[in-house]
C-alpha cells in the first residue's frame, strides 16, 4: 500500500509550479461559473500535478552503460549524422529517439556521466515529434557530452506538436553523473541519443523507457538485441 501511494504522490519539479498556480486558480473560478466546470478544472490540475512529477531513479552503474535520458517508448533506431551544430563530425552515428506523451514524466536525465562540452540551441518548427523530420525541422537543444573515459554522446531534446518550452538547467562545462538531472520538455516531446561508432542499442522499437533507469546501450558493445533500422 505505501509503494503504491509513494508511486503517486511523488515531487513535483519546480518548473510545475506557476502552471499547478494557473490550474488551480482557473478551477477556482471554474466553480463560480459551474460546478460540473470547476470539478472538469479539478481533474486537469491533478493532471497538472501528475506531469510535472519529479520521481527518484535507481539509476544502474557500469563502465559504458548508456541510461535513457527520458521516460516514453523508443520511436526509432536509425543510422544518421549529429546535429551539424555540435560540430562532431558527419559520419553516421547510431540515433535512438525516446518519444514522450503528455502523461510521461518530462524530467530528461544524463546517459552517461561526464563533461557537457557544448549546448546549442535551435528554433524550429513544432511538428508531431514522433515524426522523422522532426529531428532536424523542430526546436531543439542539443548537447554534446564527453564521458569519463573520453567518448562522446550527443542528447538533443526536441519540442512536439503540443511541446513549445524546452528547458535546460545545465551549463557547458558542467559535469553531471549519470542520472543526474539537466533539463526538461513541457507537454509532449522526444528526446535523441546518439551512441558512439560501434555501439549497437540494446533496445528495440516501442519499447518503454524509464528516465535514468533503462539502459539503452553498452558503449563498446556493438552486439545489438533489435534491428537496426538503416
Amino acid at each position: 500500500m505505501v509503494d503504491s501511494i509513494t508511486s503517486v504522490l511523488v515531487p513535483i519539479h519546480r518548473e510545475g509550479y506557476k502552471f499547478l498556480a494557473i490550474f488551480a486558480a482557473v478551477t477556482f473560478i471554474l466553480f463560480f461559473v459551474a460546478v460540473p466546470l470547476g470539478w472538469i478544472g479539478v481533474v486537469l490540475t491533478l493532471w497538472c500535478a501528475y506531469f510535472f512529477r519529479d520521481p527518484e531513479r535507481v539509476t544502474p552503474e557500469g563502465d559504458g552503460l548508456v541510461i535513457s535520458p527520458a521516460d516514453g517508448v523508443i520511436s526509432a533506431i536509425e543510422q544518421v549524422p549529429p546535429p551539424p551544430e555540435l560540430e562532431m563530425g558527419e559520419s553516421p552515428m547510431t540515433r535512438v529517439s525516446v518519444f514522450m506523451n503528455v502523461f510521461n514524466c518530462h524530467v530528461n536525465r544524463m546517459p552517461i556521466s561526464g563533461e557537457i562540452t557544448a549546448i546549442a540551441y535551435t528554433p524550429g518548427k513544432f511538428l508531431n515529434a514522433s515524426l522523422d523530420k522532426a529531428s532536424e525541422d523542430n526546436e531543439r537543444n542539443a548537447l554534446r557530452i564527453q564521458g569519463l573515459a573520453g567518448q562522446e554522446i550527443a542528447v538533443v531534446q526536441i519540442a512536439g506538436l503540443v511541446a513549445r518550452r524546452i528547458v535546460c538547467w545545465s551549463k557547458q562545462g558542467q559535469s553531471l553523473r549519470v542520472g543526474g538531472r539537466f533539463g526538461m520538455i513541457r507537454f509532449g516531446s522526444r528526446v535523441d541519443v546518439y551512441l558512439p561508432d560501434g555501439t549497437a542499442p540494446l533496445v528495440a522499437l516501442g519499447q518503454t523507457m524509464i528516465a535514468g533507469e533503462t539502459v539503452i546501450a553498452e558503449i563498446g558493445r556493438s552486439e545489438a538485441r533489435s534491428g537496426l533500422r538503416q
